[in-house]
């Protein structure tokens, strides 16, 4: 099932100590809000819409960049009105999923939303929840009562809703009334909510002690992963070459099963080997004449569809191209564009460089091309 998602973001963070709104804050290196715009996108949604403060729109905007369909929006003065806020921004039907995520959750992460996604056929909404696992006590100060916890479940979220009836659900909702979750608001309506199992990893962060232990997660939640990827073809007779995606007028082009865009296997072969999963041959066999001629933007969004199938994400791209001829430079930012294009990363993570070997070696004799490529990617661990 496909579906779109609203992360709020908006909120004062009153209880979590001094320091920036959490969304901003940073774990793992990167701030909050990013770990779920990027498990959000991994996990497939078609849409994400981020409600931030007015004055943290520019800089929910920079986060997004790279992630497609996605745009950040003002909030309101309450979680409830900047919820409404995403969803009246949604472009998705009526009977699309959406997804409500609190970006003070970093860490939910595909299995959460296929859950969900599987309980909301049958339902109105789903909710993961935890059972009350503590006994609980009613006072201020002194104990006035102990509490059953019988029954009693900690709700966490994403929670996920067809678009409709949410926005419906909160159309009746009172005015001068602030629900605790969106799962309130579909309640009230008549709503059947399901729940799904939570995870104590979807923690929410809300007071300051709990962000040290969200750097311990995070230090074992995900894993760096570098790949490595060198090919190179022969020159041959022809007009023009494909390079890294762009087509140059040439004297001459390269030889290859398919449009033998040497830049382009380099960075396929890197992104196969940084999730272990072989080579450019074992994919697309040059024996197969299904490959005969074919475009190898084909063989390189089939590797980043790879990564993003292990959770993964692609963190930055080098390509170095070496040959005496055709001059790179000129056809260079092109190129970049093309690479952030087929990798939906912004343009400052691609870097594509050419150099010569001086007249020494095959490249030098201009026998051929040589290009290789670095990757940096991130999976779950």
């Amino acid at each position: 099932m496909t579906f779109s998602a609203v992360i709020v973001a908006a909120g004062a963070s009153s209880r979590a100590g001094p320091g920036a709104p959490k969304p901003w804050r940073s774990l793992g290196g990167r701030p909050i809000l990013s770990w779920s715009i990027d498990a959000l996108a991994d996990a497939g949604a078609t849409e994400i819409v981020v409600v931030a403060a007015a004055d943290r729109l520019a800089e929910a905007t920079r986060l997004l960049d790279g992630t497609p369909n996605a745009r950040a929006i003002a909030g309101g003065a309450t979680r409830a009105l900047s919820v409404q806020a995403g969803l009246s921004a949604l472009m998705a039907s009526d009977q699309t999923a959406v997804l409500i995520h609190d970006a003070a959750r970093p860490f939910v992460n595909r299995p959460h939303v296929e859950a969900l996604l599987d309980a909301l056929a049958a339902a109105d909404g789903a909710v993961p929840a935890l059972p009350v696992a503590d006994t609980l006590k009613r006072g201020t100060g002194t104990i006035e009562a102990t509490v059953s916890r019988e029954g009693l479940w900690r709700a966490q979220t994403p929670q996920a809703f067809r678009l409709a009836t949410l926005r419906e659900a909160y159309a009746s909702w009172p005015v001068d009334a602030e629900p605790t979750d969106d799962a309130a608001v579909v309640e009230r309506a008549g709503g059947r909510v399901m729940m799904t199992p939570g995870d104590p990893i979807l923690m929410k962060l809300t007071y300051p002690e709990d962000f040290a232990m969200a750097e311990r997660l995070a230090a074992t939640s995900r894993i760096t992963r570098i790949g490595q990827g060198v090919d190179a073809h022969r020159w041959g007779p022809g007009e023009a070459v494909w390079l890294c995606g762009v087509k140059i007028d040439h004297d001459q082009t390269l030889i290859g099963h398919s449009d033998a865009d040497a830049g382009l296997h380099a960075l396929t072969d890197a992104l196969l080997g940084a999730i272990g999963e072989g080579d450019i041959g074992e994919h697309f066999p040059p024996s197969d004449p299904r490959w005969k001629g074919a475009a190898s933007d084909r063989f390189l969004i089939h590797a980043v569809e790879l990564v993003a199938a292990r959770g993964g994400r692609i963190l930055n791209a080098d390509v170095t191209l070496i040959c005496e001829r055709p001059k790179i430079r000129p056809h260079r930012d092109a190129m970049r564009q093309r690479l952030a294009d087929l990798l939906n990363l912004p343009l400052d993570r691609v870097s594509v460089k050419a150099t010569t070997t001086e007249g020494m070696g095959f490249t030098g004799r201009e026998e051929g091309l040589l290009a290789q490529a670095v990757v940096l990617v991130d999976t779950p661990a």
